[in-house]
Order: structure tokens, then sequence, then C-alpha cells
């Protein structure tokens, strides 16, 4: 089974490309996602004939922060994925629905954390108005703000999850984003039960943030750019490769690195 983040490991905004060869030497790019009628994510268009081969030969299971509604928006190469774990595991969706079951576990498994409302209102107690953009919460499961990174006090993340992990949350900033998250909630439980339930026995992984963490860890073999949090952390694994590339072609070569990988 092949369990991969999207946003910044496969998937890429404009913002994030990190394109910096000449432009007649850029590789063609294969829009993913449209919003508001405007295209938003790509990945480039080997990696989107090396996802679609990866498909035939493994399940392949999205796995992302984001809300169902948010990945369905993604239009990947290949056919449908069964299974797909959003909200960072509190969905876990087969074929396009949310399990109830999955969904019941999760939320008896946040009954040990501190409520939502209170995290969220910590978060905007102590957030800035020249630096906060908005927030937002996720489905009921988790909190971000949306930041000026510019403007964000260096220290602000770090006394965040100071107080937050406690409450038994983490946090995590992504890019503008700044995610508050229980602990229970992990892409690896959700990615350990589409395991279960595919009977598969082997698992590939690859993402670029703090909250891909544990799935990469839980992996049998991972992979990670050299860009995002893990990146600027140094965060290494045994079993996991760092890659040379940055951005969308750090995406093509995560998929060139798992295709190797099924031989």
């Amino acid at each position: 089974m092949v369990a991969s983040d999207l946003d910044r490991t496969l998937i890429y905004s404009a913002a994030a490309l990190e394109l910096t060869m000449p432009d007649p030497e850029a590789p063609r790019l294969l829009c993913v996602e449209m919003y508001e009628h405007r295209p938003l994510s790509y990945l480039t268009e080997q990696a989107a004939g090396l996802l679609a081969a990866l498909c035939e030969r493994a399940v392949f299971v999205p796995a992302t922060t984001r809300t169902p509604e948010q990945y369905r928006r993604i239009r990947l190469p290949g056919p449908p994925p069964r299974y797909a774990v959003c909200a960072n595991g509190g969905h876990l969706l087969v074929d396009g629905e949310s399990d109830p079951e999955w969904r019941e576990r999760v939320r008896e498994r946040l009954t040990g954390c501190a409520p939502l409302a209170q995290v969220r209102d910590h978060m905007l107690g102590r957030a800035r108005p020249e630096w906060l953009l908005k927030e937002r919460v996720a489905d009921g499961l988790f909190a971000y703000l949306v930041v000026e990174r510019a403007l964000l006090p260096d220290t602000w993340v770090k006394e965040l999850a100071a107080w937050a992990g406690p409450q038994g949350w983490s946090v995590s900033l992504q890019g503008r984003k700044i995610y508050a998250v229980p602990h229970p909630l992990t892409k690896s439980a959700a990615v350990a039960e589409v395991a279960r339930r595919a009977g598969t026995e082997r698992i590939f992984a690859a993402g670029d943030s703090l909250l891909d963490a544990d799935l990469l860890r839980a992996a049998d073999v991972a992979w990670r750019p050299a860009h995002g949090e893990l990146a600027d952390s140094g965060w290494q694994l045994p079993h996991l490769q760092v890659l040379p590339e940055r951005g969308v072609l750090a995406g093509e070569t995560i998929l060139r690195r798992m295709s190797s990988a099924l031989s």
C-alpha cells in the first residue's frame, strides 16, 4: 500500500512549485484542482503518469489534512482511490463516502482531549489582528489559523504548542496555516485501518509536515522532500529517505522512488 500526503508532497499550488530553472526548461504541469473557477493545484505531467501507473500496482491512499469537501475538489490521475484519509485521520472515505464506523471510533478517542472550543478560544485570544487573516474549524475536529507569516512573532507557535501539549493537542505550522490538532487524530491510525481492510502487509508513505510524522514513522519505507516542517527541523528516521529536490519536482521524485520500491 502507498499512503501519501497531498499538498506540498504530491500536489502543489503555484506559490509552492519552486521552479528555479529557466522558463523554457520548466516541466509541463497538469492542473488537478480548481477552486472558485480558478486553477489551484498542480503536479508535473511526468508525475501524473507515474501516479496513474502506481495505482495499477498498489493500493494508493491519499492521506491529507484537508476536509472531505476540500479533498473532493482534487482530480488525481488514474482511477479514483477507493480509500482516502481526510481531516488528518478524522474521516476515512470509502468510495468517496465517510465511513460511519470510523467516525465513531475517532469520536471515542477524542474524549480524553481538551474540547475543541477551549483550544480555539485560546488560539484566538492570543492572535493579533495585524497578522491573523482568518480562522477556521475543520469538521468539528480541529482548528487552524491563516496568518501573514512575515508578521507572525517568532515565538508564537512555540508558546501555543507548549500550552496545547498538556491539553492533548499538537500544533503545526504549514505555510501560512497554524494547525491545532488533537493527539489521537492521526493519519497513521486511519491508514492502518485501510491496511487491515485491504489486506496489505507493507506500507510506503510520503509527507512533508509535522502532521505527517506519525504516518512516516509507521511506514515500512518513507520519503520526505527537502522542503517543509520536517526538512526545516532535520527530522530523520532509519527507514526514511530524504530527497534533495524541493517543490513540485520533489513530488515527481517521490513517485519515482515509490515505483522503484514496488518492483
